[in-house]
């Protein structure tokens, strides 16, 4: 297939319905026997909803890049009362439009999460503070959602399907109603079955992490407990026989009280004496 085919195949299968997407994308690619159709990535659910945006609100779009391009020039001029006011419509437009964006995904049994709408509305403002960010929205084949933080550039070629994507515009779709034929039931159920089994190898994957690091701190726990038990009997032993000692001089201490008492009361006979011999 020549180079020039590969991107309106790619409009074409990234405007599908997301569950289309995979067996569309691998019947293509044994029809055309081309590995470039095969190796095209399945849209996270956010890339997804963008590029549904890009479709079907592309007036919508064409406004917050409009406005992107706005802010990015008062930047670049140092112009800072058009840049408060840009920044201000660029949050009060990214709002508008990721809750837009959620409804056209509602409209087509797609729901969106507070997370995925983040994901939508942070892709929407790094179209409006870095350019190839925008040429990457604008494409309509985006894979993976953006970020910026208006500092450093944005790998927008790694956000797309394929780096040629930049320079390309999605096209825009009717508002009337399309019949899309949809994918052969049994491709489809055999797609879902091998995404549901890698997902399930990955959870297995990472069980088996968790088993074994769980696996070595129970052993570390053990011989840690191992240890600590010799330290005590140890410890025992040796309290045993302090107490064995302490018992000796206690006795000891016993004798020792007997024989002071009793070299008292000699020492007193024997003043006694003198105190009677020297008062004679």
């Amino acid at each position: 297939m020549p180079d020039d085919d590969l991107l309106p195949l790619a409009d074409e299968l990234y405007a599908l319905p997301l569950a289309a997407f995979t067996p569309a994308r691998d019947r293509r690619a044994k029809e055309l026997k081309d590995q470039r159709v095969k190796a095209l990535r399945k849209p996270t659910l956010a890339a997804w909803v963008v590029n549904l945006l890009v479709r079907h609100e592309t007036e919508q779009v064409d406004q917050v890049l409009a406005v992107g391009e706005a802010l990015r020039e008062a930047a670049a001029g140092m112009d800072a009362a058009q840049l408060r006011e840009l920044t201000k419509q660029r949050r009060q437009l990214t709002a508008a439009v990721t809750t837009r964006a959620r409804a056209v995904a509602r409209e087509r049994g797609v729901k969106v999460t507070d997370a995925v709408a983040d994901q939508v509305g942070a892709t929407l403002t790094a179209a409006m503070l870095d350019a190839g960010a925008a040429a990457a929205v604008r494409s309509g084949l985006l894979v993976t959602p953006l970020a910026a933080t208006g500092v450093e550039a944005v790998d927008a070629a790694a956000a797309v399907a394929v780096p040629e994507a930049l320079g390309f515009a999605a096209a825009p779709v009717s508002r009337e109603l399309r019949v899309v034929p949809g994918p052969d039931p049994a491709e489809a159920e055999r797609a879902r079955r091998e995404e549901a089994l890698q997902e399930a190898r990955v959870a297995l994957q990472g069980a088996r992490h968790e088993h074994e690091e769980a696996e070595a701190h129970v052993k570390a726990l053990e011989a840690r407990s191992l240890q600590v038990a010799a330290e005590l009997e140890e410890a025992r032993r040796r309290v045993a026989g302090l107490e064995e000692r302490a018992e000796e001089v206690d006795d000891e201490l016993t004798e020792a009280e007997d024989g002071r008492d009793a070299a008292a009361e000699q020492l007193a006979t024997a003043q006694a004496e003198v105190d009677r011999l020297s008062s004679g």
